[in-house]
Order: structure tokens, then sequence, then C-alpha cells
């Protein structure tokens, strides 16, 4: 799993601040790690130099395979609020996803979908005739 962290020219991009930022990211989706194929990190500071509350925003966007990409946005006073508020949200996005996903694929067919005996043998004298 490939984490890629970008930030406005309002955030210092660090080396610290990359590998806290993929720290988190990695243990936020660890449960999915063999499924995501890459998870992109933007941050930015939402008003630039001006300070306001709640002006720090991470949007976090997975790619994982069979899904089209889940992305989250968490906005907070510090970026670390930020980050963690969106490292939650992105983990319980993925576990519904993957639940959903899982759902859905082992389902059995609803009896409206499924033909009935006397049918498929009305189709089979059809096609038979037919010929």
């Amino acid at each position: 799993m490939q984490i890629l962290v970008n930030s406005d020219h309002t955030i210092t991009g660090t080396e610290a601040l990359t590998e806290r930022v993929e720290g988190v990211v990695a243990d936020a989706v660890a449960h999915f790690a063999d499924r995501i194929t890459r998870v992109e990190v933007h941050l930015n500071d939402v008003n630039g130099d001006k300070h306001s509350a709640n002006d720090k925003r991470c949007m976090l966007e997975a790619r994982v395979a069979g899904l089209k990409p889940i992305a989250v946005t968490h906005q907070a006073a510090h970026m670390a609020e930020a980050l963690h508020g969106a490292a939650e949200k992105l983990e319980r996005a993925l576990s519904h996803a993957v639940d959903r996903l899982n759902d859905s694929a082992g389902r059995e067919p609803r009896e409206a979908e499924v033909a009935s005996l006397e049918l498929l043998q009305q189709l089979e004298q059809t096609e038979r005739g037919a010929r």
C-alpha cells in the first residue's frame, strides 16, 4: 500500500510531518491494507494565512481493489485533529464498503430472480421446436 502526502503552500510539508501522517493513516487502514493500493492525503489550510476555527482540513482518498475510490474530509482547529478525524472517518467508510462488497458477493439470488423448473422445461421445448 502506497501513502502519498500532499500539502498546500500554507502547510510546511516536512519529513517529520509526512512520517506522522503515514503512520496515522497506516494504523487506521491496517485492517484493509491487503485491499488498498494507494491512499492519497491532502492537507491544507482553508483560510490560508488567516486563522479561524476549524480552518485545517485533511482529505483522504483510498483506492480499493474492486471499488470506486473512497474519499473523506475532516476539518478542525489543528492539523493533528483534522488528520485523526479524517482517519477515523476513512476507517468507518472502508469497513462499510468492504462489508457491503462481502455481503453482495456471497448473496444468493432472490426467489424472483430464479426460474421455476416448469419455465425451464418450456424454454427447452421451445428451443427444440425452433431447431
